[in-house]
């Protein structure tokens, strides 16, 4: 895969997403957006690649928002579509059946906020800065702001944060249930790259399925969900890795998992 505003490395079962854009803060365009979303559909697909680590190039930010430049020049009708095509570009990362880390330095800005929560799991560097600020502009979050954030973070704070537009540290994000971890940014790649690996090394089916049985959990009442985690248990129990993990267990040794 040949991008402009992307670059992808492998390490081992990870790869690492890079969105380089960093004369703008890695702010999102359309072009990224559409770069972005054709990574994510290759990984999809391929099964060397167990987990991902996204993150922005440089120190200053891991996305900085959207592209003020190309919002400003649009119609109600136009806004309305690039949020859709936003929405779906993280949906795809939310919904991809592999987990991803994002490895947050710097600002996380509309955006770039919205782009970390539709992340698995979320890493701050201490230097990491989130925030919602679309209301200082006259606007409202497009990519699933509204939804993500106090699904996260309960409706109190989402709607304080909506509402003010204020950014958070990284300390007041973890706080929140905003992020999972905060490192010193010296450590962020490190740390990112080997929680990545842990979870690389997990069946892939599992996992899968807790990330579907949580994400569509959420959307129903708790028998459905129960009922919806109870069919994803046993599917678990046609796969090869399912019992190569109780056999390992029975047996005290590690297990090893092949994906199948």
């Amino acid at each position: 895969m040949s991008f402009d505003n992307l670059r992808i490395e492998r390490d081992g079962a990870v790869a690492i997403l890079t969105i380089d854009r960093r004369q703008v803060l890695n702010a999102l365009d359309r072009a990224t957006l559409d770069e972005l979303r054709r990574a994510l559909l290759e990984l999809r697909h391929d099964e060397a690649a167990r987990c991902l680590v996204l993150t922005g190039a440089g120190e200053k930010a891991f996305v900085a928002g959207a592209d003020i430049h190309e919002l400003e020049q649009l119609t109600p009708t136009e806004a309305e579509a690039y949020a859709l095509a936003g929405q779906h570009v993280f949906e795809v990362a939310e919904h991809l059946g592999k987990p991803i880390v994002a490895a947050v330095n710097g600002f996380a800005l509309g955006g770039g906020c919205e782009l970390a929560m539709a992340c698995t799991l979320r890493v701050a560097s201490e230097t990491a800065r989130f925030g919602q600020p679309e209301v200082k502009l006259g606007m409202i979050p497009g990519f699933a702001g509204t939804q993500r954030l106090p699904r996260l973070v309960g409706k109190g704070r989402a709607l304080d944060l909506l509402l003010t537009g204020r950014m958070i540290d990284a300390q007041e994000a973890l706080a929140f249930g905003l992020v999972n971890r905060v490192v010193p940014a010296a450590e962020l790649m490190t740390a990112s790259r080997a929680l990545a690996s842990t979870l690389a090394a997990m069946p892939p089916a599992a996992m899968r399925s807790i990330i579907e049985a949580v994400h569509r959990g959420l959307e129903v009442a708790l028998p459905e969900a129960e009922f919806i985690e109870a069919a994803l248990f046993g599917l678990c129990f046609a796969t090869a890795d399912m019992r190569e993990g109780t056999r390992a267990f029975l047996e005290k040794r590690a297990p090893l998992f092949t994906g199948k």
